[in-house]
């Protein structure tokens, strides 16, 4: 079925939903490991990935950049 949809909507779908779900789902993972056994490099790594979706989110949505 996915072969069936235009490609144009197949980038709408991952950028819309599976994007942001990934990266929630990193960003959790990221604190509970972080809760779990504190700070890591497997922690911080997952929690910047989570990050990384957010800020990619508000460029693209015409969000304001902190700094």
């Amino acid at each position: 079925m996915w072969l069936f949809l235009t490609r144009r909507f197949r980038t709408w779908v991952l950028l819309t939903f599976l994007v942001p779900l990934a990266t929630g789902l990193l960003r959790r993972v990221g604190q509970a490991l972080e809760r779990r056994s504190g700070p890591s490099a497997v922690s911080n790594g997952l929690l910047r990935a989570g990050e990384l979706g957010d800020r990619a989110r508000n460029t693209l949505r015409g969000g304001r950049r902190r700094r």
